[in-house]
């Protein structure tokens, strides 16, 4: 992978890059509103079950799926599988914003003519679509997804922020073995089983107090 590509590809996953990812929760807020992660452990074990079981795998293999796609109507199938995949609709109006906010952005700086998408599809398309290389896309992906809800767990618990860095060190051969994981699958490999993730998003909309979005 050339230097370029990884500067782009650390630019597009950068928290500074205007997807909105800052405001969106994933649920967490609700689980720690909960009182079911109150700790960095906690934090980790339910970070866990999202990248290897949840909707962290399943984005990955949409991203791996997006990567390789031919034409725009596999695109269209792919993304729509993304969409039926979000347990609620917070959940599903947060890879859509995102993944719109990222094809607006991408289109306009780099060219091109990508339209909204779910985000992982999004992401995956735009590094196809630019050869750069699947693996360290999938690797920086994840590694974003995960960093994103530390971040936010560092806002709600309180976490502090030795604590909250220690936790994303640790989840990192986690993210590593499941991107490599992820680069052999199909769409047919998709299957979660984070449901407290999943009811934790689709019972935020409920919470008297909320930060953010999802």
């Amino acid at each position: 992978m050339n230097k370029a590509d990884l500067l782009t590809l650390t630019q597009w996953l950068s928290p500074s890059y205007p997807v909105g990812a800052f405001s969106f929760s994933h649920g967490l807020e609700t689980a720690i509103s909960d009182g079911r992660i109150a700790t960095s452990d906690d934090l980790k074990d339910w970070l866990v079950s999202l990248i290897e079981n949840g909707s962290g795998w399943s984005d990955l293999v949409l991203l791996c799926a997006a990567h390789r796609a031919k034409s725009p109507s596999d695109l269209q199938t792919i993304s729509e599988l993304a969409e039926a995949l979000c347990p609620s609709k917070e959940r599903l109006a947060e890879t859509l914003q995102q993944g719109a906010a990222f094809a607006r952005t991408t289109n306009a700086i780099w060219g091109g003519d990508t339209g909204p998408s779910a985000y992982p599809v999004a992401v995956g398309s735009a590094a196809g679509a630019r050869n750069i290389c699947l693996e360290t896309t999938a690797y920086l992906y994840i590694h974003s997804f995960t960093s994103n809800l530390v971040s936010a767990a560092i806002r709600l618990i309180p976490l502090g922020q030795t604590d909250g860095q220690a936790c994303l060190n640790l989840l990192a051969p986690i993210c590593e073995t499941t991107a490599q994981k992820a680069l052999t699958a199909t769409l047919d490999d998709i299957g979660t089983c984070a449901f407290m993730s999943d009811i934790a998003s689709m019972t935020h909309e409920i919470l008297p107090v909320r930060i953010f979005q999802s």
